[in-house]
């Protein structure tokens, strides 16, 4: 999670007992409500008895220290982008799975996976944690993922050949590969024979691993040229050109429970950032980078810095135990974060498991 720079943190570090918890009332009434909240409300939900006096002073202290700010449109008060921050990362109590949302969750990933693709589970992930947040629920994985049948290279001219990868789901797809100038006529079945014989059950990530492991016995099998084709065919088929792929679930709570027209600028916006899939597959990947839960929150990542909005996002892994991809959520800061992360953080343990276990 990002953090403060040290003006900020001295700042919020001199904030008492009845800062805080003013603050935080602030804060949750903004994650339950979307609205500012003022002094005289304040004064009837604290439960401490101060007046509205007293409240207004304590909230310019925390305006100056940058936490809330006055939106033009009330005398009430919001949290700032910087006080999201510091509630989620020194405030929030975060919540538990229950037994039944994790039996739920299991059941409902566990008949999306059995008999059919992997991207069909995914797919339930993502749907599933657009129900539970009202946000839009996002996947992104590794297309080289998927357990392969066959694969085959088809030559198309005398210097580029079609690479065409089945899954053993069905799904097919192909990728263009340039042929080393001087290839035998036989290389491309030869290089196809050598990797179908090895590639029954495993990912195109495990192939790659293995003869990258395996060279010599490559080259002792293989011409030259050849072995040059099958590591070319394997870094095509893996490559950052079709590596990736986003999935998205439930776009349309992003239109539910709009305050504003400021809200609806802001929701297009994030429609926008969606459709620009590169940038979302960026941020998503950024969560790869470390363990658990990664929050997102507003215009500290460039891609939501016009929409103004957030995302949570846990890793998962495959039955080596590699991160190969990310489930989350993307909706307004005000998402209800305290319930959203355990969710996100348990649905990518259960993609995990269903991985292990070869779907």
């Amino acid at each position: 999670m990002s953090g403060f720079n040290p003006f900020e943190t001295r700042a919020i570090a001199d904030l008492n007992d009845r800062s805080r918890e003013i603050f935080r009332q602030i804060v949750e009434s903004y994650l339950v409500t979307g609205e500012p909240v003022g002094s005289r409300n304040l004064s009837r939900i604290l439960p401490m008895p101060l007046s509205p006096a007293s409240i207004r002073n304590v909230m310019a202290d925390l305006e100056a220290a940058g936490l809330i700010f006055a939106p033009h449109t009330s005398a009430g008060r919001l949290p700032t982008e910087t006080g999201l921050r510091f509630f989620v990362d020194a405030m929030m109590e975060i919540g538990d799975v229950t037994a039944e949302e994790r039996a739920r969750i299991e059941a409902q990933m566990k008949a999306a996976a059995s008999g059919h693709t992997l991207e069909t589970a995914l797919a339930e992930a993502s749907a599933l944690l657009s129900g539970v947040s009202r946000g839009a629920g996002v996947v992104v994985t590794s297309k080289s993922n998927a357990r392969l049948k066959h694969i085959e290279f088809v030559r198309l001219d005398p210097a580029r050949a079609l690479v065409v990868l089945v899954s053993d789901d069905g799904s097919v797809e192909n990728r263009l590969l340039d042929l080393p100038p001087g290839l035998p006529a036989g290389a491309l079945i030869e290089a196809g024979n050598f990797l179908n014989a090895r590639i029954q059950g495993r990912t195109l990530g495990d192939l790659r691993t293995e003869i990258q492991a395996r060279r010599d016995e490559m080259e002792r099998e293989l011409d030259t040229l050849t072995a040059r084709l099958v590591e070319a065919g394997l870094a095509t088929t893996v490559g950052p050109s079709g590596a990736r792929q986003l999935i998205v679930r439930g776009q349309a709570n992003l239109l539910e429970d709009l305050k504003a027209v400021e809200d609806l600028d802001r929701v297009r916006l994030l429609f926008a950032d969606l459709e620009t899939q590169t940038d979302v597959i960026d941020l998503l990947t950024r969560a790869e980078g470390g363990e658990g839960v990664r929050i997102f929150i507003g215009s500290e990542n460039k891609l939501f810095s016009l929409s103004g909005s957030s995302m949570i996002a846990a890793p998962f892994r495959d039955g080596n135990q590699k991160i190969v991809g990310v489930v989350g959520v993307i909706g307004p800061t005000r998402l209800n974060y305290a319930r959203i992360v355990p969710m996100v953080d348990y649905t990518a343990r259960v993609v995990s498991r269903i991985l292990e276990q070869g779907r």
